[in-house]
């Protein structure tokens, strides 16, 4: 089942008030691995205008009638309009990234506005900047904040969002969703940044397509609306060159190392679904009026008075959009949402606040010629969804309990978690990706490390796996088979718990690989494998690995990495210290670089980096490659 998708001239118009101005705007990805930086205010903006004017005023807004410039009204350090002094606006982290102190979603945007005013300031004639000029954007006149103005968007930034300037030799960039390079759109200023060069706005409409846009490929109706996807209006290779430049735009900008160390990034390797990949969704609804999340145990019990909007945050609100459908979820994960939706509408009075609502599919496979038969699809259970493979027939269903055991296949792998915790959310390409993994995780057979000394012995070849954030297996169970002995190491016990499960399933005893819970940090401390003859598999969270595990890491010094990321701009940086390795421990040489597309329609992108240690005489570290000046 498809859902009905608005024609191009649908698509290309939003409302302007979408955003209340005095909202602190927050940039959702939902369930995604990428989220802008949130801006906060110590004080209230103006009442936006119900209606604009030329001027950007209209009836009920709070006017400021100064001669000075909108942007100086306000400006940090500067008394606005009789407004008092106003602090400096800064940048707020969401709070899946506060862990993050370096390759946060406001780093990444901010990088970009500087490469992109950089260039830009490169192009134009040296004679532009002999009249004393700064080139700052607070020489020039700003438009008011809650008017509507046309820029041109010029580049796409690894947040997903358009860079826009206003035509005429603007030096203020226009952070601007739902728009690609190429487009001219309308938008609404929400709040400049002055000290950034940056105003965060609104998309309203598209005024002029880029020759990239095609709306007819928009296959959700409210795309432009909900922060979920950013490049449904994009052919499909064209989003994997764009999440190819975003692993090249991270490495350049957190790695900290001169070009020369890093290999040429790899084409990113699609999904093979682009739609229907999605095992697990998580929609949600959010407290009746007067409800605040903030203070729960001094709420009233105030009870709904009708069924609250369930689905997805708009874009730049911290509103709940009411979305029955979902495209990028699997049927059967489609089916459940239908089914919780009419469950809500029998059941809001229950609730009291807001709440998540965990969408998991759970599959059960039936082998062709095994005792039992899958049934027909007239005898299914109800919001149950029969597919057909090779040998077999699976019949999945969509668990909504966290607790409950969900069961998934990668191959002839079989994998059972609680509903409820990580697993990765596109069954369909980790096929392709286990494959890759499991291609590449020894080195090749007839090399060693690209940098090792003529004269060093022959190398030991690599028996042993050591799993890092092991999960619950995914990598120690789908690699056990190159390996003499596996072990996968988690600081969650319920996860060993179900990596230890798992390997069962897939018949492998302890003889083949063990499970440790125990953080990561002391990993080292429980495996006595020797390190010529180990590599070590990373995939941390989206905070990348601590320093101190770094350090530890070095130390041992396994023959080989193997880094898989769902935040390669944390993981450029963690594989800047392996490869400069200053002070103790080894230094490793980058093998290759490539992203993997586990959520299409979307600007996030996985990475996976292989390294070797560096078995050559000892060189002085490189200096680091500073960053791009303030």
């Amino acid at each position: 089942m498809r859902i009905a998708w608005r024609a191009p001239s649908q698509i290309l118009s939003r409302p302007s008030s979408l955003r209340p101005p005095r909202r602190p705007p927050s940039f959702f990805l939902f369930q995604g691995r990428l989220a802008l930086a949130t801006m906060a205010s110590a004080q209230p903006a103006p009442t936006a205008p119900a209606q604009v004017n030329g001027n950007g005023n209209g009836g009920g807004a709070v006017v400021d009638t100064t001669n000075k410039p909108p942007h100086k009204r306000a400006n940090p350090g500067n008394n606005g309009g009789g407004h008092g002094k106003a602090r400096e606006w800064k940048h707020k982290k969401t709070k899946r990234e506060k862990n993050i102190t370096e390759g946060s979603s406001e780093d990444v945007l901010r990088n970009d506005i500087r490469a992109l005013l950089e260039s830009r300031k490169a192009a134009e004639p040296a004679s532009n900047d002999d009249d004393g000029s700064n080139g700052d954007a607070t020489d020039e006149l700003l438009p008011e904040e809650g008017s509507e103005t046309d820029v041109e968007v010029l580049e796409l930034s690894s947040t997903g969002d358009g860079l826009a300037m206003r035509p005429g030799g603007s030096r203020q960039v226009y952070v601007v969703p739902f728009s690609i390079p190429g487009d001219t759109v309308r938008v609404k200023v929400f709040r400049h940044v002055l000290r950034e060069n940056q105003t965060v706005a609104d998309f309203v409409s598209v005024v002029k397509p880029s020759p990239l846009r095609d709306d007819a490929r928009v296959q959700c109706k409210y795309f432009a609306s909900c922060g979920g996807c950013q490049f449904q209006m994009l052919d499909y290779p064209e989003q994997l060159r764009l999440k190819r430049r975003i692993l090249e735009k991270a490495y350049r900008n957190f790695s900290n190392l001169p070009a020369e160390l890093l290999p040429a990034i790899q084409d990113t390797i699609g999904s093979p679904l682009q739609y229907g990949y999605r095992t697990k969704l998580t929609p949600h609804f959010d407290g009746p009026p007067g409800y605040r999340p903030s203070k729960r145990s001094k709420n009233p019990g105030i009870p709904f008075e009708s069924c609250p909007d369930v689905g997805f945050m708009q874009k730049g609100k911290r509103k709940v959009l009411d979305i029955e459908d979902c495209p990028i979820g699997t049927d059967a994960v489609r089916q459940g949402m239908t089914r919780e939706r009419e469950r809500m509408q029998r059941e809001f009075k229950k609730y009291e606040r807001g709440a998540t609502i965990l969408l998991r599919e759970n599959t059960r496979r039936y082998p062709s010629g095994g005792d039992e038969v899958a049934p027909a699809d007239g005898q299914l259970p109800p919001y149950a969804v029969r597919t057909e493979g090779d040998g077999f027939v699976d019949v999945k269903s969509c668990e909504t309990d966290s607790k409950a055991t969900t069961t998934e296949y990668i191959g002839d792998h079989i994998f059972t978690n609680p509903a409820g915790s990580f697993f990765q959310n596109n069954n369909s390409i980790l096929p392709k990706f286990t494959s890759y993994i499991k291609e590449r995780i020894l080195p090749p057979a007839s090399s060693s490390s690209s940098s090792s000394s003529p004269s060093s012995t022959p190398s030991s070849p690599i028996k042993y796996l050591i799993d890092a954030y092991s999960g619950s297996g995914l990598f120690t169970i789908t690699l056990a088979s190159v390996f003499q002995h596996s072990t996968g190491i988690d600081i969650a016990a319920d996860s060993i718990a179900s990596a230890r499960k798992n390997a069962s399933l897939n018949g492998l005893g302890e003889d083949r690989c063990k499970f440790i819970a125990a953080d990561a940090g002391q990993l080292f401390k429980n495996v006595s494998y020797p390190r010529d003859e180990t590599v070590v598999v990373l995939d941390p969270p989206r905070k990348g690995c601590d320093a101190d595990f770094l350090a530890q890491l070095r130390r041992f010094g396994p023959k080989r990495i193997l880094y898989v990321s769902c935040n390669v701009h944390t993981q450029a940086r963690d594989v800047g210290v392996l490869v400069r390795g200053e002070g103790d421990g080894a230094r490793y040489d980058v093998e290759s670089l490539v992203g993997f597309d586990f959520f299409p329609q979307t600007g996030h992108v996985e990475g996976v980096a292989i390294l070797n240690r560096h078995d050559g005489d000892k060189e002085p570290a490189q200096e680091p490659v500073g960053q791009m000046d303030s």
